[in-house]
């Protein structure tokens, strides 16, 4: 039971914590309102989840040691089976848990990524098309450029520190909109142009109001507090099954360093626009060329 309380106030403070989200030009800050629980835990910054992983590794590590002083009575050899039993279980879902978590983490970065190329491959397609279009497409062409990096940012901006407020489409995404309703074809080619533009601008549209729809993340808060408690009962039983000696201590801290750097892992792909593992933005930034002339 302290431990489980020690777990949920650490995350709680994380999670307070890491409504300070550190974004590319700056830092963006948001009130929490309501339960902490409530809530996944994408505020949370990944090393730091990491860290108190490990530190709880250790703890339960010490708690077995402990516990290993007591009477011989309390470690009978029929104790002891019942223990080996229990951490067979444990392990055997913790092993589970973290497989299907480091599955789901990459599939999300992947689906991001995903749709950030396909935004991409619309904005390189709509100035394909207006530059075909031709004269009277200029302004558009224009307005397209003007409109990536507002975009850029807002998407950055409001994946690295979600908020609970409904989309608005960028001042430069609505003039790129009007430029393309304002087109007046002259023949049947530019026509049909238009009417390939017009499709290609709703599939960016959709594109990125799917993106919007995924705000927030995959992973519920009272999940990772299980994950980490049973973590911690495990390098606890650990201890406890093991002689003290340098080697097993040793061993235990490198398995302890792994799990951690595999929930670090978890976060990090579960947040593909902030932290190290960062979806890069210059690739949309750069994806067209400066007008000429």
């Amino acid at each position: 039971m302290v431990v489980s309380l020690a777990i949920i106030i650490s995350l709680s403070w994380l999670e307070e914590w890491g409504s300070l989200a550190f974004h590319r030009q700056g830092f963006f800050v948001r009130n929490i309102r309501g339960p902490v629980w409530h809530l996944g835990v994408s505020r949370m910054v990944p090393v730091a989840v990491g860290l108190l992983a490990f530190g709880l590794a250790l703890a339960g590590i010490l708690l077995g040691s402990v516990i290993r002083t007591l009477p011989k009575a309390e470690l009978s050899s029929d104790s002891k089976e019942v223990v080996k039993l229990s951490l067979g279980v444990l392990a055997t879902l913790a092993a589970l848990v973290l497989g299907l978590l480091v599955a789901g983490a990459k599939t999300t970065y992947s689906a991001r990524e995903s749709e950030i190329n396909q935004i991409t491959a619309d904005v390189i397609l709509l100035d394909s098309l207006l530059a075909k279009y031709g004269e009277g497409a200029q302004a558009a062409r224009a307005s397209l450029r003007q409109a990536i990096s507002p975009m850029v940012d807002q998407i950055w901006r409001e994946h690295s520190a979600p908020q609970s407020a409904p989309f608005k489409a960028t001042a430069e995404a609505e003039a790129f909109y009007q430029q393309v309703q304002q087109l007046q074809p002259s023949n049947d080619i530019r026509r049909g142009l238009k009417q390939r533009i017009s499709e290609v601008t709703l599939d960016l549209a959709q594109a990125r109001l799917l993106l919007f729809s995924h705000l927030g993340s995959s992973i519920p808060f009272p999940f990772l507090a299980v994950l980490l408690l049973w973590m911690t009962i495990l390098f606890a039983g650990f201890s406890l099954m093991t002689p003290a000696n340098t080697i097993t201590l040793a061993a235990l801290v490198v398995c302890a360093l792994s799990v951690s750097a595999a929930i670090f892992l978890i976060l990090g792909l579960d947040q593909p626009f902030s932290g190290l593992m960062m979806i890069q933005s210059e690739r949309l930034i750069n994806a067209l060329p400066p007008l000429s002339g």
